[in-house]
């Protein structure tokens, strides 16, 4: 296979939002970066660059201002407004420490540890009694400090009421929101920059890791075979969990390699990826796959249970970029910080919508993976 085959097979399916960063917390992006947010968010050139290196530095502050907050930590997110990491405290004693490191700070009811234990309960009992199908997912929500149940529009019944007073018995606020069921991305066999499994299935190729690449887990089977978008043998799945997760491990061979480069299709310039820093609810977040190519929005939500017609899939991350059937599986990255693997949403780029990712550092966890990272 020539270097052109190999390199645009590898890449396609790999998301492209990225930042190079310069020195300190200044964060400098490419002239199609720019462009394509300033479509997405509807701000100026200026301002897409202000707040890049605005999220760049909340990222990065993160860890020492949830040090600080220590077992006051109710949770973090990026507030635009602001244009600073904004932290949750749960005793306003701890809030002086935390606004050192930089960070402001809100009070909250909820500890952060307080929420994941209500969320983890919520899952326990859906995993022993189901959740009814028309609660499309649960989250943490820490701006609230509440569980957030959806449902979908219309949703009524002895059974919503049943998996509501579920929630409740958690001891924690329960807030209730409507939206569409999600669905998978994965795609019958089409054109594009794709990779194929078992020869008739299409998905996107989420970020290089040694040996192979991470991807979606309902794309493919361990021992599934895959091609890539020209066709060519590629690799396997050595890995693959859905539902309960949403990730897939794929080695690769055949005169295939690794890079830690993302395509832009065109809408920007392919970038390389440095880490996997997870953004916060409220950071800009952008999105590339194999059929809807490149898209941006925010991070909306933290570790949610998405009930999917096959079964529940937890400690997803939710956004409101939109995401179409094939994209599946494609990279999320957030500035050069790899985020995630796209699993499913609801709605077209077209009218809308909002997609999940499965986080990545959980899938480097499960398999013992390292990216590849320029």
């Amino acid at each position: 296979m020539h270097r052109r085959t190999i390199a645009r097979a590898v890449l396609p399916a790999l998301v492209l939002a990225t930042v190079a960063v310069a020195p300190a917390t200044v964060a400098q992006a490419s002239p199609a970066l720019i462009t394509a947010m300033q479509h997405d968010f509807g701000l100026t050139a200026q301002q897409v660059q202000n707040r890049l290196t605005q999220e760049k530095a909340a990222t990065d502050v993160l860890p020492a201002a949830q040090q600080a907050a220590g077992a006051a930590f109710g949770g973090a997110w990026f507030d635009a407004a602001q244009g600073k990491l904004v932290v949750g405290v749960t005793n306003p004693a701890a809030a002086a420490a935390v606004e050192r490191t930089g960070a402001a700070t809100a009070p909250t009811q909820v500890s952060a540890a307080a929420l994941d234990g209500a969320k983890k309960a919520l899952d326990n009992s859906a995993k022993a009694q189901p959740a009814p199908a028309s609660v499309t997912s649960w989250r943490t929500d820490p701006r609230t400090g509440s569980l957030v149940v959806t449902l979908q529009p219309g949703a009524r019944g002895a059974d919503v009421d049943g998996f509501l007073a579920r929630a409740r018995q958690t001891g924690t606020r329960v807030t209730v929101a409507t939206a569409p069921r999600a669905s998978t991305e994965s795609a019958g066999t089409v054109g594009g920059d794709p990779y194929y499994i078992n020869g008739n299935v299409r998905c996107s190729i989420g970020f290089s890791v040694q040996g192979g690449f991470v991807s979606a887990g309902h794309c493919g089977t361990p021992g599934s075979t895959t091609a890539g978008w020209d066709g060519s043998a590629q690799g396997t799945f050595a890995g693959s969990s859905f539902p309960g997760n949403d990730y897939s491990y794929i080695t690769i061979g055949n005169g295939w390699w690794t890079t830690p480069v993302v395509l832009g299709w065109g809408t920007v310039s392919d970038q390389l990826v440095r880490g996997s820093a997870v953004a916060v609810p409220g950071t800009s977040i952008c999105r590339s796959g194999s059929t809807s190519h490149w898209h941006c929005g925010v991070v909306e939500g933290l570790n949610e249970t998405v009930n999917y017609q096959q079964g529940a899939v937890y400690e997803m991350t939710r956004t409101t970029v939109c995401a179409e059937p094939g994209d599946s599986g494609g990279s999320f990255i957030s500035g050069d910080q790899a985020q995630g693997v796209t699993s499913g949403g609801y709605g077209n780029c077209t009218s809308g919508g909002e997609t999940w990712f499965q986080p990545v550092n959980e899938i480097l966890r499960t398999y013992g993976l390292s990216l590849v990272t320029a």
